[in-house]
């Protein structure tokens, strides 16, 4: 039997690889506008299932992994830590379920630590029992040389968060973050007046899809001259989310509130809602709960997503690959469309949990919606 690397040992030797990696730009205006760009494109492929759909119509070649079945499918997750990612992961084990050449699905959880994963990530390598690695990063610089030292050894699937290297088969992502952070920050440009207060909230520091939501976000609304009262850090937490609001509104008024992530959005209407204050332009996300919130209070708002159904992409794309069929590449970007009022409707459903993702692309699976916590 193979013994795998110890925690340590793996994480001392790739940590000592990252010490060389190169800070990743976050406010690439080519990037920029590249985004810009793709949120108004028309997807190729099938109409109705976004997650199989792509913007870049370019393709990479898979034949030299093409192997005989049933495929073991390993998988290297950031974390199952915050109600998106929940989601996220019941939509790949559900579609991991669809397709019977997958004879192993191997998930491990990194728990939101670069530490872990990169240990992780060795230790799956190390096993040999890998035909294909699917990995989540935690976060962008530290996990790059891991990923570098998966793709020597098999093919390698990212999604969801980036790394600085090109080497994956594929990289799998809607838009972006800039495109997130361009949809909210455009919402509110255009529904206050210029000189209006904004105060934008943040979840965590060193993500990329985190960081260029936050740059672009900051990029529209200087350039329409509102006044950014606070970028706060709200580590997700909805009693610190409801804490940083209040203590704004002691400050003076609020006109707008952007957000990089919606999961406290609720939190921070409260905040509004308890100190008797009128209710501002509102940034939230496709949780359920801030999309009822917005139905009742009648809210001015938008929510961008980052959709949930980006997680059944993955394993679309390994099954694919071990059968040697192109798959778009190097990147395979997905749509990323947002839910304004005209469309909030669609996307609400009493049957889901507060924080179900409705974004999920799920509703046709055979197991929802119980497997995601919903009431038939």
């Amino acid at each position: 039997m193979k013994k795998f690397l110890s925690h340590a040992l793996a994480a001392s030797m790739v940590l000592a690889a990252s010490s060389a990696t190169i800070a990743q730009n976050f406010n690439d205006p080519e990037e920029y506008a590249r985004q810009l760009e793709q949120l108004s494109m028309a997807p190729n492929g099938p109409e109705g299932k976004p997650w199989v759909q792509y913007l870049v119509d370019k393709m990479a070649d898979t034949a030299k992994y093409a192997k005989e079945g049933p495929h073991t499918v390993c998988f290297s997750n950031a974390g199952v830590n915050n109600p998106w990612r929940v989601v996220g992961f019941t939509n790949m084990t559900q579609e991991v379920a669809l397709h019977p050449e997958i004879g192993k699905f191997v998930h491990v959880d990194a728990e939101g630590s670069d530490d872990k994963q990169i240990a992780d990530i060795a230790d799956l390598l190390a096993s040999g029992n890998c035909d294909i690695l699917i990995v989540s990063p935690n976060t962008t610089a530290a996990l790059t040389p891991a990923v570098e030292a998966a793709c020597k050894k098999l093919p390698v699937i990212v999604f969801d968060r980036g790394v600085q290297t090109d080497c994956p088969v594929t990289f799998i992502h809607p838009v972006g973050g800039y495109g997130f952070g361009i949809q909210g920050a455009q919402f509110i440009a255009d529904n206050v007046k210029p000189g209006a207060n904004v105060l934008m909230l943040r979840i965590l520091p060193g993500v990329d899809v985190l960081e260029t939501r936050y740059s672009a976000g900051r990029r529209i609304l200087d350039n329409a001259g509102l006044n950014i009262v606070g970028a706060e850090f709200t580590d997700g937490d909805n009693a610190k989310t409801k804490s940083i609001v209040e203590d704004y509104l002691q400050r003076g008024s609020i006109d707008a509130v952007w957000m990089d992530a919606g999961a406290t959005a609720v939190a921070a209407v409260e905040a509004f809602e308890d100190g008797g204050h009128d209710i501002p332009v509102f940034v939230g996300e496709d949780q359920q709960d801030f999309l009822q919130k917005w139905r009742a209070l009648d809210m001015k708002a938008i929510a961008p997503t980052y959709p949930t159904y980006q997680w059944r992409t993955p394993i679309i794309a390994a099954v694919r690959i071990l059968k040697g069929e192109a798959v778009p590449g190097p990147e395979w970007v997905l749509p990323q469309p947002a839910i304004t009022q005209e469309t909030l409707d669609t996307y609400i459903n009493d049957k889901m949990p507060p924080l179900h993702y409705a974004m999920c692309g799920c509703q046709d699976m055979p197991n929802y919606p119980v497997a995601w916590g919903g009431v038939k």
